[in-house]
């Protein structure tokens, strides 16, 4: 039996194993795949020992996804540049590889569910300016998206996610929001307000255009309050459960040996299991 886990810090939160028993499942695959809560002071022991424990890999979650892009001896471009991980198996000479697919779980959700996004996206506004943002940021330049923003109640922050990516972005402060509204074609909440348990956003979106395209990482609820404000004005919206589905097709290969599809069936499946958590 092929096995795989989720790991991080807290753990048990993580709808992961849902996905993949799914997957698992609808394949009729013999695999296994559940959670681990690894602490920071086990992280290397765990890692290093994944064939020990008798893991093929294993989704790295907060708050351990950088620290783990230390720890794997091959890593793909695109997390190096991102100098953090999420997904790690065992090749078959035994080395540790590495890749975060954050980036391609955040496209391949608007792909599916606002096709035309890229196109129709000159200007785009990211919410945030931590590792999340990070991962968009890449997405939106993979993209070839001519204008991107970086909002984030440090300016601070924001100017330095900017000047570390190889094109040139924009950072401004939360207070700007209303100067740059009117000009932006897809705003994409990577914080985590909005989330259950976390404040609300506490901005406008009055000067965004109709035509402007809103999405959110956040998937607890399915509906933030961004978003359902959003959709109430006429925007079209696209949740973050997708990104959430899509991240998790490249893992789900490497470890079992068939690519998986995110089918409105496995969105349905997981969505109820978030909805029954917040009645």
């Amino acid at each position: 039996m092929r096995r795989a886990c989720v790991i991080g810090d807290p753990i048990s939160h993580s709808r992961s194993p849902l996905v993949h028993g799914f997957w698992l499942a609808e394949l009729g695959l013999d695999g296994f795949y559940g959670r681990e809560h690894v602490t920071g002071d086990r992280l290397a022991d765990f890692i290093n020992g994944l064939g020990d424990h008798g893991y093929r890999g294993c989704n790295v979650t907060l708050p351990h996804k950088e620290a783990a892009f230390r720890l794997v001896e091959e890593a793909t471009e695109l997390s190096r540049g991102l100098e953090a991980v999420n997904t790690i198996w065992l090749a078959e000479d035994g080395r540790l590889h590495g890749d975060n697919t954050d980036v391609h779980g955040f496209i391949a959700n608007l792909d599916q569910q606002a096709p035309g996004w890229r196109i129709a996206t000159r200007t785009a506004l990211v919410l945030g300016a931590g590792g999340s943002a990070r991962a968009i940021v890449m997405a939106l330049t993979i993209c070839g998206i001519e204008r991107i923003i970086i909002a984030n109640r440090s300016p601070e922050r924001a100017a330095a996610l900017a000047a570390d990516q190889p094109c040139p972005i924009d950072a401004i402060g939360l207070d700007q929001l209303a100067e740059v509204l009117p000009q932006v074609d897809l705003l994409v909440n990577t914080t985590s307000l909005g989330m259950m348990g976390q404040p609300r956003h506490t901005f406008h979106l009055d000067r965004l255009k109709p035509s402007a395209l809103v999405t959110d990482i956040v998937y607890v609820p399915l509906e933030t309050e961004l978003l359902r404000e959003a959709r109430l004005r006429g925007h079209a919206t696209v949740g973050g459960l997708g990104m959430l589905l899509h991240q998790a097709v490249p893992g789900f290969e490497h470890w079992f040996g068939r690519r998986p599809l995110v089918t409105s069936a496995l969105y349905r499946h997981v969505a109820a299991d978030i909805a029954a958590s917040l009645a």
